[in-house]
């Protein structure tokens, strides 16, 4: 059905597909590190200026 490039076909979208779930791992865990970091800046008393009233 693909040819005689069935091998490269399938093995460049299996290696795209990986790429892609690495970069989603990726994120997910760079999301939960600033998360966590933010909650230590928090309790450390430091604030976010987005967080303040309009004066």
């Amino acid at each position: 059905m693909l040819g005689p490039y069935a091998t490269f076909i399938v093995g460049s979208y299996a290696v795209a597909a990986l790429v892609v779930l690495a970069l989603i791992v990726w994120v997910m865990a760079d999301h939960r590190r600033q998360q966590a970091t933010l909650r230590d800046l928090e309790a450390s008393g430091v604030t976010r200026r987005s967080g303040r009233e309009a004066a």
